[in-house]
């Protein structure tokens, strides 16, 4: 893990603000983010500053945690291990859990069979690409390529692009060395509007790493934060260098909003 310096002074007076608002949502993207990016998905653990950090901010009055990942839930639970109070949108808002009670992912026919044909197309060009291997999610499946050569990768991604052109009724995202593809229509955007109506929140810190999280960058309102973790173009208004990085700035965050939730009762006094 690389060493990084405390969030810059204008990530700082964000959050300092952001600490102040009456009801706060922390949303953050699992890997590369709360999790450092792993070969193997399974492998992924929290960082142990971030993992403390949001239980802080979960104990906290008026404050709601969650993570909101491509994963699919039963995947985010087994790796991420949440506080019980950490709301969960897994499938990139296609699957929640919600104050511990899961909402599971129902398929029509249609979805059921474009699910069926979606497993068949990614397993055979998986099977024809070494290195590549295919996750299965309720609503979907996952080409990952990590593991492959360059031009194997990217040559797996364009022919499953190719057939899978054909096919009505199939999503595709392109995140970091996966192939996202799914029957069910949903983005982190839409998982963030609706965890801000769930939580009622007054504002939003959310935090991404990938591809897929720009939908939810692009869903923030006046008064949120945003914050992408590592390189690339990005709709968030703030960056940090990885999930090191990123661990100091939600502890900061939990400390500034710990401190100013203990001095509320004497300010009302």
């Amino acid at each position: 893990m690389s060493h990084s310096a405390s969030p810059d002074a204008s990530l700082e007076a964000a959050l300092r603000r952001l600490a102040g608002v009456g009801r706060l949502l922390v949303a953050l993207d699992f890997d590369g983010v709360v999790a450092p990016i792993v070969t193997r998905a399974e492998d992924a653990r929290p960082t142990p500053e971030t993992a403390d950090a949001v239980a802080r901010l979960a104990g906290l009055p008026d404050t709601l945690t969650a993570f909101v990942s491509g994963r699919s839930l039963a995947s985010l639970v087994k790796v991420a291990s949440p506080d019980p109070r950490t709301l969960l949108v897994g499938s990139h808002g296609a699957e929640v859990r919600l104050g511990g009670e899961e909402h599971p992912v129902v398929l029509d026919p249609e979805q059921e069979a474009a699910l069926a044909t979606l497993h068949r197309v990614l397993a055979e060009v998986s099977s024809q690409a070494e290195g590549t291997w295919v996750e299965e999610k309720p609503a979907g499946r996952v080409l990952h390529t990590r593991e492959a050569a360059p031009e194997t990768a990217a040559a797996a991604v364009a022919e499953a692009r190719r057939q899978l052109a054909a096919h009505a009724g199939v999503f595709i995202k392109e995140g970091k060395q996966v192939l996202e593809c799914s029957v069910v229509h949903a983005t982190k955007g839409e998982g963030i509007a609706f965890l801000r109506q769930v939580a009622e929140a007054d504002a939003v810190f959310f935090a991404g790493d990938d591809v897929t999280d720009e939908d939810a960058f692009r869903a923030l309102e006046a008064g949120d934060v945003g914050v992408k973790v590592g390189e690339g173009e990005t709709a968030a208004e703030f960056r940090v260098t990885d999930p090191a990085a990123m661990a100091q700035t939600v502890e900061l965050l939990a400390r500034l909003r710990a401190d100013l939730t203990a001095r509320r009762p004497q300010d009302q006094a």
